[in-house]
């Protein structure tokens, strides 16, 4: 049997084990899928199709059982080939609107990370498993105010204001003291200049402005120039790669058999505290078009060798702002996780449009 060529049977006995395997939790044997795969076929037939497979590398046979277990290939060949998507359930779907209204009707003042932390409940609840949403990149959103606060040792408190509700604060070091006067001039230069555009444009005009000469400007300008440069600058940590994320329901993953080990949730709970691996699959769901699944070793990343993700961008038809999704155990309901993760992507960027 060749690997790109599984003939329909053995597609078939591939599917049953899988959806069996992910319903039980068990090592599914020759006798079990003798009987739910409703085919005429002996055991010793359907041991050759499964001898195939695991050769393959679709099936594995732990040591304690007869049974097999789908491989991540297994798991890999079954939702881009074999898995019948269940659409949301009415309930979930009613579930995810009525949050979604309630938000919209009382929340004319919330802001986009309270919009997204309820997103990243509401996967967490209506999957089981664990939601995560990263917070709308502001780089899209038009800059509305910058005020400077001075700290001590040079240090100075930026506030930026996107668009009416998002907040966002950073500190800078700057070479030397600025007086309050100096910070208020700045920020009112800059509010002049920056206001109303995105955080592309207002990196663009810095570096115009900084290239043309200086001659024609006075000190208060050039001091601003300098501070936006501090502020706006790839590194100072508000650029567009710089993601942060909500994460809801991680204790959802004690219950999971396969994750029970209090070693691997001891770790995966630290990595979703340092966020690094979580925020690099994250950025790659970003720039891809629809749902992503990333099934154990997929990922690249040791502490996700257990664990698959699913994710979806969201935002408006012509950009993409942020990504959501869940994390689970391998052995999750892919027919029905997709289709919610799917949902909730286009119901948050139609949300966000709609407050706009």
């Amino acid at each position: 049997m060749n690997e790109d060529r599984l003939n329909e049977r053995a597609q078939h006995l591939l599917r049953v084990l899988v959806e069996s395997y992910i319903r039980d939790g068990q090592p599914v044997g020759s006798r079990s899928l003798s009987r739910e795969s409703g085919l005429q076929l002996s055991s010793a037939t359907i041991r050759n199709v499964m001898a195939d497979l695991e050769e393959l590398g679709f099936v594995a046979s732990p040591h304690t059982s007869a049974g097999r277990i789908p491989t991540d290939k297994g798991y890999r060949f079954f939702v881009d080939t074999l898995l019948r998507a269940q659409p949301v359930e009415d309930s979930a779907a009613g579930e995810i609107r009525r949050q979604l209204e309630g938000r919209l009707l009382d929340g004319a003042h919330e802001s986009s990370k309270d919009l997204v932390a309820t997103f990243s409940q509401l996967l967490s609840t209506l999957t089981r498993l664990a939601g995560v949403v990263t917070l709308p990149r502001s780089a899209e959103a038009s800059i509305t105010q910058i005020e400077f606060v001075g700290l001590s040792e040079n240090r100075v408190l930026v506030v930026l204001v996107y668009g009416e509700r998002e907040v966002q604060n950073r500190i800078i070091q700057l070479e030397r003291y600025y007086s309050p006067d100096e910070l208020k001039r700045a920020s009112n230069f800059l509010n002049e200049q920056f206001r109303g555009r995105s955080l592309a444009q207002v990196r663009q005009e810095i570096l115009r402005q900084l290239s043309e000469t200086h001659a024609h400007m006075n000190q208060a300008m050039l001091d601003a120039i300098s501070m936006a440069q501090h502020v706006f600058e790839a590194g100072a940590g508000g650029g567009e790669s710089r993601l942060e994320y909500v994460i809801k329901g991680e204790t959802n993953l004690m219950g999971v058999a396969d994750l029970s080990s209090v070693e691997k949730l001891r770790r995966l709970f630290e990595a979703f505290n340092e966020k690094r691996d979580f925020l690099h699959l994250l950025d790659q769901s970003l720039r891809a078009e629809g749902v992503q699944i990333f099934i154990g070793h997929e990922s690249g990343y040791q502490i996700l060798d257990d664990c698959s993700v699913v994710t979806a961008p969201y935002g408006s038809p012509d950009s993409v702002v942020g990504v959501l999704g869940v994390i689970g155990p391998t052995r999750m309901a892919y027919e029905r996780v997709i289709p919610i993760v799917d949902m909730a992507a286009k119901l948050l960027g139609a949300a966000l449009n709609s407050r706009r």
